[in-house]
């Protein structure tokens, strides 16, 4: 019997080893592997990763917060300068040079005075007078008016209105002498009114309505006797926000005594007054609204752009951290489990 026993464990040695390998697996799936062999410094690894992710994903979403709420207040800011610039535009002033002006009109009220000449100089040359006093050549070109007071429509205005000064490179001015021979008044003086355009009330159809308008539009200016009066003009026009010009003069004056040479004193006055040009500059005045609307909404756009990226960045990183959060519950489920 024992030598059968032998033979056969000789003869089947691979049935003996497959069932000591079955018995020691049986062996070692019963035994409890301690927490090193199970690995758990891989999970808190991980756990120290997730949780830096978590708190960078926490700060960069409080960041984004922020400038949204920073966007939020440019765009108030923005609408609200916007307003206010509309309600408040810049005065802006701009200088166009040119070489010949439109030449103006002057329109003098003389009275009881007379025009004794009237002549077109260049160069700031005025030839000494010969006879003063005494009538003259009138090389001006003139008209004579009378159209009732705008302001009172009962009282006539007598007007003698001359053509003014155009080339100012070359300096033309035009000098008038007036006379008057008496006087009830302790001060002698002539009114004078310039306005634009002479060519504009050559080509009016109705003069008197004319004058009216441009004594009712425009400043009036005196020059006094025994005085020889020095007026440099200026252009300035004024564009209103309805898109019409005005047309307003401003002027420079100066006063020089007369000495009267004449052989035997008289009691008459004597008018002397030159008109010429100031610069060849014509000044330019207009509103201008700074804000522009391309500008702001460009602006409204690339700031509410920003507002939907936060927004959407906010999101993604809510779902982010909710996913990861998921994912290591699940983990740590799974390990508590297998280690259960």
């Amino acid at each position: 019997q024992l030598s059968e026993d032998v033979e056969r464990l000789s003869g089947n040695p691979t049935e003996e080893r497959e069932g000591e390998m079955e018995v020691h697996e049986e062996d070692t799936s019963s035994v409890v592997l301690p927490d090193s062999e199970l690995g758990t410094t891989t999970p808190s690894l991980r756990f120290s990763k997730t949780c830096l992710k978590n708190v960078f994903s926490v700060i960069l979403l409080f960041i984004y917060l922020l400038l949204m709420a920073v966007a939020v207040f440019l765009v108030y800011q923005t609408i609200s300068d916007f307003r206010e610039k509309l309600k408040h535009p810049v005065m802006s002033v701009s200088y166009k040079e040119v070489s010949l002006y439109d030449a103006p009109g002057i329109a003098f009220y003389p009275g009881k005075a007379q025009l004794l000449s009237c002549k077109h100089h260049y160069y700031d040359h005025i030839l000494p007078l010969i006879n003063p006093g005494q009538p003259g050549k009138i090389e001006c070109t003139t008209r004579r008016i009378n159209y009732t007071d705008p302001f009172t429509n009962q009282t006539m205005k007598y007007a003698l209105v001359v053509q003014g000064p155009r080339d100012v490179k070359r300096k033309e001015l035009v000098f008038l002498q007036f006379h008057l021979n008496e006087t009830d008044q302790d001060f002698s003086a002539i009114d004078y009114l310039l306005f634009s355009s002479f060519q504009e009330f050559i080509n009016s159809p109705e003069k008197a309505e004319f004058m009216k308008d441009c004594e009712s539009s425009y400043s009036s200016w005196k020059f006094s006797g025994g005085f020889r009066t020095w007026v440099k003009m200026s252009l300035v026009k004024t564009k209103e926000e309805d898109g019409s010009e005005t047309v307003e003069f401003k002027q420079e004056t100066s006063v020089v005594n007369y000495i009267d040479r004449r052989s035997q004193p008289r009691s008459d006055q004597l008018f002397f007054v030159v008109f010429e040009w100031k610069d060849p500059f014509i000044q330019t005045v207009q509103d201008i609204i700074t804000a522009n609307p391309w500008n702001t909404i460009a602006l409204l756009c690339g700031i509410f752009l920003a507002l939907f990226k936060a927004a959407d960045f906010a999101k993604l990183s809510v779902k982010w951290m909710i996913k990861i959060r998921k994912r290591h519950l699940k983990r740590k489920s799974q390990v508590m489990n297998h280690i259960s």
